[in-house]
């Protein structure tokens, strides 16, 4: 078989000491980094499926190490460590590196906007994905979308919000946009990383966190801290997971490797939302029998919420020519999928509530 370079040694050693990747009897041994602790519900595990769902559809000739948050890098320096080699890939959502570019806030968690199902549509058919490879492209990067949670919950509180006034100094771990609109409406927001959340509930460090949804808030015992569960999320209606690839090596594999690294991140995109739709459901009642005080936001916020989200993609769309190419994209997208599940989606759930009997 004529290899014609591609599979040529890895580089130097990494700063941290480990050896580099290396090529051994024509395998290709590679770095992925997370966020999260290995083993998290739904994130981590959809990661560690799809490695080893490279390793099987290669045959074997990509062999996948991966770091939890912290053992390689800090959870928060993932997406450095793809670009600079340390990590060959790794598994993410697009705004814990929006710093890097304020585009990308608009592939993954975007307040009142497109959810699980409309998400990927607006990628994989729309202008998204191409928008995206424009985002990542300065920093020598390849993503691949990697599915959902699906609409998430808008977090544990220690204390019910009764009106505006309640947000006024609200120490709250959120990430995103959402953090940008609740600074708006007078709260103190952290992003910790996911491992933090509960110690930070546990200590008083913060009044209120959201995470993900009932399978996940359940599994960190986040119930145990913060009584008042607020659903469904604001910021995060469909958010969006990924895998990132460093583009020097994306561009080394020949292409029956790019494919099935391809056709992986696809496979685990479908496998992930299914994963939270179930055990989401699973989890829900359970977490309810368990001291749980079950609330949504009462109107008056939500109307803040949204006038402030509208400005703040305005004035983030206002100050970069990508942020305002992707901002327009998705709106115009938006007010479509909006006429479309008002009239399909939202009134198929209010008439299956009529008939099925709980």
């Amino acid at each position: 078989m004529q290899r014609r370079g591609l599979l040529a040694t890895a580089g130097a050693a990494a700063a941290t000491g480990l050896a580099a990747p290396a090529i051994a009897q024509g395998r290709l041994r590679w770095n992925m980094a997370m966020p999260w602790p290995k083993g998290t519900p739904g994130v981590a595990v959809n990661a560690e499926r799809f490695a080893k769902r490279v390793e099987a559809m290669s045959g074997g000739r990509i062999e996948i190490k991966l770091f939890g948050a912290g053992e390689l890098v800090p959870p928060f320096q993932v997406f450095d460590a793809v670009h600079s080699g340390t990590a060959q890939l790794a598994h993410g959502t697009p705004y814990y590196w929006a710093s890097k570019s304020p585009a990308l806030h608009w592939f993954t968690g975007v307040p009142f906007g497109l959810t699980a199902m409309e998400l990927p549509a607006w990628l994989y058919y729309g202008e998204g994905g191409k928008l995206w490879k424009e985002a990542y492209a300065p920093f020598d990067v390849v993503a691949f979308y990697a599915g959902s949670s699906g609409v998430q919950a808008g977090g544990w509180f220690r204390k019910e919000l009764g009106s505006l006034a309640d947000l006024q100094g609200l120490k709250i771990r959120i990430a995103g946009l959402g953090a940008d609109v609740m600074r708006r409406l007078g709260a103190t927001t952290v992003t910790t990383p996911p491992g933090e959340i509960l110690p930070n509930l546990m200590s008083g460090a913060i009044d209120a966190a959201e995470w993900i949804g009932p399978w996940n808030d359940r599994a960190f015992g986040l119930h145990k801290v913060a009584k008042y569960y607020y659903v469904p999320a604001f910021h995060e209606p469909g958010p969006g997971l990924e895998i990132m690839v460093n583009k020097k090596e994306w561009e080394k594999l020949p292409p029956d490797l790019q494919t099935i690294i391809e056709v992986a991140a696809s496979a685990t995109a479908n496998e992930t939302l299914a994963d939270f739709v179930y055990h989401n459901v699973e989890s829900f009642v359970p977490l309810l029998g368990e001291g749980v005080e079950l609330r949504t936001f009462p109107e008056d916020i939500v109307k803040a919420m949204g006038r402030e989200a509208f400005a703040v993609f305005e004035e983030i769309a206002s100050k970069d020519p990508l942020a305002r190419k992707v901002h327009d994209s998705f709106l115009a997208f938006l007010r479509k999928a909006v006429v479309y599940t008002d009239r399909f989606d939202a009134r198929l759930l209010a008439m299956r509530r009529l008939v099925v009997p709980l």
